[in-house]
């Protein structure tokens, strides 16, 4: 591996990295910021989800089998190739005349965006030794908060100035810098034997979880989650993953090598990766509107209250990397489990009159916690396993964040349209989930009565009280599974 770090130039090939992982991040704040912009061109509210749940889908479908192919074949061919879709994506959707297009289109993105996240992330662990490792992961976290603070800028300034294009557009200079820069100054050793690709495994976990991802984002939307549709939408996906696994077990070089779950590190890492992921969406997704709707503030203060998150992560992932080499995984992950619990319980006693900067100090503990966790369990995995299987491990723990996006999206979209319809129920007031997008604005505020005006910010109060009551059970459950990790340093490859 000495030979491969002398030729490679590791801080060229870092910063081509960091600027793969910025395009992949920076995606989803930038659209979201122009999706009004978009909605208004192009018509089709009714499909507004789709745009973002397309996306999400086949990124979150693909994580696996790209992180597999990096190590059959090598990061770079699987980087380029997973890299070009992404950005022909990223055109096409530039082009779309209708909302239908776009989201066709935006399956394309996803089905490129599956491979930069963990194959740029691999790429580190293959370049830099465990010490190493630890230290920089402070500034691959750094790309989330720089991100999350640029994106909306970037994208409300294009909108406002330019054309909601350019939102897709601006991807595609910055992807092909970064493919300029892991093309000349990445060198990686030749990938000896015969790859064999495991095809079953591929077709049978890409139509498993395209199903189970399906009926956990459209559950409640599309069709009832009580419902034949429902049930049988989950018992297909469920018996196809079930075929997969059996099937995995016997083949030669499988998709998803279980032999990696045997580790308790890297089971249990992932496992809090799943839980933290819907902590994550959750946080995310409902704190802007507490924000806006009940705490009356501006979208921009709003903002700021969720950025205080991503600039509590990269911090702590700094920290993170020092921590980790002296006292080892469990200490560093169990802090940031703690820090969890302080941020979603700080949610819980929020309240209309606690203010900006109380959900801000929410934020930033959420985000402690998220960058002391994630920074120990990525560096663990690729420590604990040899090249050849570094691609699939990290991969893996990817996956489960995402994983638990997906399914923490679903679990909160319910409890809050259930809660809230049932306190509209109980105080026998007349009022659907629609009307709480009248509370979102300064503007819809102000021409609503204020008796109707208090009835829909209590309910919305309420509602998402039981949001972050949710978000709290799985910051506890975090924090369990944390406590199996084992104590002590780690036996860990370094570069082999």
């Amino acid at each position: 591996m000495k030979s491969v770090q002398k030729k490679t130039k590791r801080p060229l090939v870092l910063v081509s990295v960091m600027l793969a992982m910025f395009v992949g991040a920076v995606e989803a704040t930038i659209v979201s910021t122009a999706m009004p912009a978009i909605a208004s061109d192009l018509g089709g509210f009714s499909r507004y989800s789709w745009i973002f749940s397309a996306y999400l889908l086949m990124s979150t479908v693909t994580v696996l089998i790209y992180g597999k192919l990096a190590d059959l074949f090598g990061r770079k061919p699987i980087f380029f190739i997973g890299l070009t879709i992404f950005l022909v994506g990223s055109i096409l959707c530039g082009t779309a005349g209708s909302m239908e297009l776009l989201i066709v289109y935006r399956l394309i993105q996803g089905l490129g965006a599956g491979a930069v996240m963990p194959i740029a992330t691999t790429i580190v662990g293959d370049i830099y030794s465990t010490e190493e490792r630890a230290k920089i992961q402070g500034y691959l976290s750094s790309v989330w908060g720089i991100s999350a603070v640029s994106g909306p800028v970037i994208g409300g300034m294009i909108v406002e100035y330019l054309d909601w294009a350019y939102v897709f557009w601006v991807n595609v200079p910055l992807g092909l810098l970064a493919m300029a820069g892991i093309y000349f100054f990445l060198h990686e050793p030749k990938v000896e034997g015969k790859a064999v690709i495991d095809m079953k495994g591929a077709v049978l976990l890409t139509s498993s979880l395209s199903i189970i991802l399906y009926w956990l984002v459209e559950g409640g939307q599309s069709f009832h989650r009580i419902s034949f549709i429902s049930l049988g939408l989950l018992l297909v996906g469920l018996f196809i993953l079930m075929l997969f696994v059996f099937v995995e077990r016997k083949a030669e070089n499988p998709m998803l090598p279980f032999t990696l779950w045997k580790n308790p590190i890297i089971l249990y890492a992932n496992i809090v990766s799943l839980t933290t992921g819907v902590i994550l969406i959750g946080v995310s997704s409902y704190l802007p509107t507490y924000v806006t709707g009940v705490m009356e503030q501006p979208a921009i203060i709003a903002g700021f209250t969720l950025t205080a998150m991503s600039i509590g992560w990269p911090i702590s992932s700094s920290v993170a990397g020092h921590l980790l080499l002296r006292y080892g995984p469990f200490p560093v992950s169990f802090a940031g489990g703690i820090s969890l619990i302080v941020g979603s319980v700080l949610f819980v006693l929020m309240s209309a009159g606690s203010g900006p900067l109380w959900a801000a100090a929410s934020s930033f503990f959420v985000g402690v916690g998220m960058g002391l966790t994630s920074t120990s369990f990525i560096v663990t995995i690729q420590g604990a396993v040899s090249r050849a299987e570094r691609g699939a491990a990290t991969a893996a723990n990817m996956f489960m964040r995402n994983f638990g996006n997906t399914v923490g999206a679903a679990i909160f979209g319910a409890v809050l349209n259930s809660s809230l319809m049932s306190f509209f129920s109980n105080q026998h007031v007349d009022y659907g989930v629609n009307d709480i997008n009248a509370l979102l604005t300064e503007e819809t505020r102000q021409r609503l009565p204020v008796k109707e005006l208090a009835e829909l910010q209590a309910g919305l109060d309420h509602s998402l009280q039981w949001v972050y009551g949710t978000v709290a059970l799985f910051a506890v459950i975090s924090l369990l599974f944390i406590l199996r990790i084992p104590r002590g340093k780690v036996n860990l490859h370094d570069n082999d």
